[in-house]
């Protein structure tokens, strides 16, 4: 967060003091602090020209009645403990419709959309209203019509509690009195497929293995947080303040039936398959790289982002934001290090592209079975309690600033979508905000898998890394494929 932005929380903190309300929560504190301020960009297609007469009476009756924080500021109490406080909340300052010329070629406003993306991720929401606006692109692009953009403050809620936010606002296109569905989750539990069969001579084994890697994971998450880099690639500049620098927004989009295709013929889940394509693109386009002065098969690391609500899949969307749900509304998700496959040859005539399924596959389920994520949980907890939220801010900012990628995702419904009568024929999301040169992040919607790459400007060429991600997917497929069932 720059000095100006910082100055308004103080004053704000300051000067509203009585009427507070629910304390907020230490992942919030930590998300809207002096080092950092994390943003979601939740952008939706609309399949026809926008008409956005309804939309100060679709956020006064159906958005803002979510959730109490959409109406409230964070201040600081007499004991200067952050709480959310109820605010009277001028819709007109949320809400911003930007002008361009008229006439123009889809190409041009591709171009316009893409600065003002990069324009708002870069913007700080003001301390002094709720933490939330929408932006509404009312221009045709390649993809869409028109396009509505979310920004939503991180400490609002995680990726969960804001998808059932936004779902709350829509409706299914095909028949709007029906509820919205959404795929069985396919990511790995905690607990892994062997338990069932479990005997004394099995549980020994397992109860030392995941011992031996809880320890491995946890200690290697706290160098990694507090003292070992990543090595500056093509992926990583390693500069000081790459939050504050323009990112550039580039999408891609995959059949989900061609990703469960290679699921099964592989035995593994689709988010093995997808984080897979990931890290063998990425090897890819660092391979590919012309600037000699930065390693290009260097260790890399990737901070996988976990959910860690003890759920089976969405709920329909009334029961997503109820405040006694099984699953409530807050920050619940942990992190894991993962390092990027390394190869001595990354070209199209790999020998073998679907080891880094494999090897994903390998890493992830090893990873998940061990504790460290409850351990990291607790000495965020540790931390807070006995030097401050802002003290353990610094040391997620440190988790993110040191490690290479971040990659997130999140499962969208099985139907098409409308918001106040407009299809939605395209849905992505942005986390911004974050001190790492590469974000990447994943939402299933329609049959699709559309993946969002956030790029530093000026240091990745992100149509060149989107490219390699595209032929990541091409080569694995067809490997997959010439498996013989």
């Amino acid at each position: 967060m720059g000095s100006e932005g910082l100055h308004e929380e103080e004053k704000t903190m300051e000067y509203l003091k009585d009427d507070v309300s629910e304390p907020v929560s230490p992942t919030g504190q930590y998300f809207n602090s002096s080092v950092l301020s994390i943003c979601i960009l939740a952008v939706l297609e609309s399949e026809i020209p926008i008409d956005d007469s309804s939309t100060m009476s679709l956020l006064k009756d159906v958005f803002l009645p979510i959730n109490p924080r959409f109406s409230s500021i964070m201040v600081r109490d007499k004991n200067g403990v952050k709480k959310w406080k109820k605010f009277d909340v001028n819709l007109k300052d949320h809400v911003n419709v930007p002008i361009f010329p008229s006439g123009l070629s889809l190409k041009s406003y591709d171009d316009y959309l893409n600065e003002y993306l990069s324009r708002t991720a870069m913007e700080q929401l003001p301390q002094s209203r709720p933490l939330w606006e929408i932006h509404i692109f009312k221009y045709p692009t390649k993809n869409a019509a028109g396009t509505v953009v979310f920004k939503l403050h991180h400490a609002l809620g995680d990726g969960f509690s804001l998808m059932g936010a936004l779902l709350s606002c829509l409706q299914r296109a095909d028949n709007p009195s029906l509820s919205l569905t959404f795929p069985t989750l396919q990511w790995p539990s905690k607990m892994d497929s062997d338990s069932a069969s479990s005997s004394i001579f099995s549980d020994v084994p397992r109860f030392l293995s995941s011992a031996y890697n809880t320890l491995s994971d946890f200690g290697w998450s706290l160098l990694k947080s507090s003292c070992v880099e990543d090595d500056r690639t093509p992926i990583r500049s390693g500069d000081p303040g790459v939050e504050f620098k323009p990112i550039a927004i580039t999408t891609i989009t995959f059949s989900l039936d061609h990703i469960k295709e290679i699921k099964t013929k592989l035995g593994v889940t689709i988010n093995d398959v997808v984080t897979g394509i990931i890290f063998f693109g990425t090897r890819l386009y660092m391979q590919s790289s012309n600037n000699h002065k930065l390693k290009k098969n260097a260790h890399s690391t990737a901070l996988v982002l976990l959910n860690t609500r003890d759920i089976g899949g969405y709920k329909c969307v009334k029961d997503m934001v109820k405040p006694d749900a099984e699953s409530p509304w807050g920050n619940q998700f942990g992190f894991l290090h993962i390092s990027i496959p390394e190869s001595t040859d990354h070209t199209d005539e790999s020998p073998n592209p679907l080891e880094f399924v494999l090897k994903a596959q390998k890493v992830i389920k090893r990873k998940r079975s061990s504790l460290a994520v409850n351990l990291t949980g607790r000495l965020l907890e540790a931390l807070r309690k006995f030097t401050g939220p802002e003290a353990t801010a610094r040391y997620i900012h440190s988790t993110l600033k040191n490690s290479s990628m971040t990659i997130s995702n999140l499962i969208g419904p099985v139907e098409q979508m409308a918001l106040a009568d407009h299809p939605i024929n395209g849905l992505y999301f942005m986390v911004v905000g974050v001190p790492q040169s590469l974000t990447i992040t994943m939402v299933s919607y329609m049959g699709k898998l559309r993946i969002a790459v956030g790029t530093e400007k000026g240091f990745l060429d992100p149509n060149k890394f989107q490219e390699c991600i595209g032929n990541a997917f091409e080569i694995i497929l067809k490997a997959a494929q010439e498996i013989h069932s």
